[in-house]
């Protein structure tokens, strides 16, 4: 686990409003450590914020829409005027998109969004934050990812992946991809950057069917947020160990 010694851990979770987000904010939370709510929604930004805080979390909002250029650029800046680093970046905020994604109808402008958010998101988020995290003694990026993203999985015979989905499993797969060609260029330096898959979880993205809940869902990424500083990097990986690509 990242050491800080007498300095508080700074971390920023998007999309942490609900779901696996708030509970990985949540999570980091009861380490002691002071956590961004990452939320384009004010009024649930600051509902989250009200409930974490009343749970001990040194919680702060950080208004951020992750598809949008602005909104990223000054929820930087919040952070830089408020801490002056960032020690943890979980990128969570997703989407599944519209459904039903067979490819051979689905509308691409489903297939457009689920890249803007669940990639392009990620990458602009990521861009925006490295300098504050270059500033960090033990640096640690989490992409929230899914096991359908899983290449092998998905052409594994007898392996359950889901519904056939030409939006949502792929854009996982192109987040895995940007994962390692982050973990490639940041290879001479002290930053980790892991893709989590939280499992099937109840949450409204889903519209409550998984079986596992979002606390275990956060589990691995409060793990990979941790790492000790010759933990792994650039690989995949679920509460069961490394997921392969």
């Amino acid at each position: 686990m990242i050491s800080r010694m007498s300095e508080q851990t700074i971390a920023l979770v998007t999309g942490a409003n609900k779901g696996i987000g708030y509970e990985i904010a949540a999570g980091l939370g009861t380490l002691g450590w002071r956590v961004g709510v990452g939320a384009r929604d004010e009024e649930r930004r600051e509902t989250a914020v009200a409930k974490l805080r009343a749970a001990g979390v040194d919680a702060f909002g950080v208004p951020l829409d992750v598809t949008d250029d602005a909104s990223v650029a000054d929820a930087a800046r919040l952070i830089e005027d408020g801490a002056g680093r960032l020690d943890v970046l979980v990128n969570n905020a997703g989407i599944t998109g519209d459904g039903p994604q067979m490819p051979t109808t689905v509308d691409v402008a489903t297939v457009r969004a689920a890249v803007e958010t669940n990639v392009i998101g990620v990458i602009r988020v990521t861009n925006a934050m490295l300098p504050l995290l270059r500033r960090s003694s033990s640096p640690r990026l989490v992409n929230m990812s899914s096991g359908v993203g899983s290449l092998t999985r998905q052409t594994t015979p007898g392996t359950e992946t889901g519904p056939i989905s030409a939006a949502y499993a792929p854009s996982k797969t192109f987040l895995n991809a940007v994962t390692v060609q982050y973990a490639k260029e940041l290879s001479d330096t002290n930053i980790l950057i892991n893709a989590a898959c939280p499992g099937y979880c109840a949450t409204d993205l889903n519209d409550f069917r998984g079986f596992r809940t979002p606390e275990q869902g956060a589990a691995i990424a409060l793990h990979l947020a941790t790492l000790p500083d010759d933990g792994p990097t650039g690989s995949f990986f679920d509460d069961a160990g490394e997921v392969p690509w």
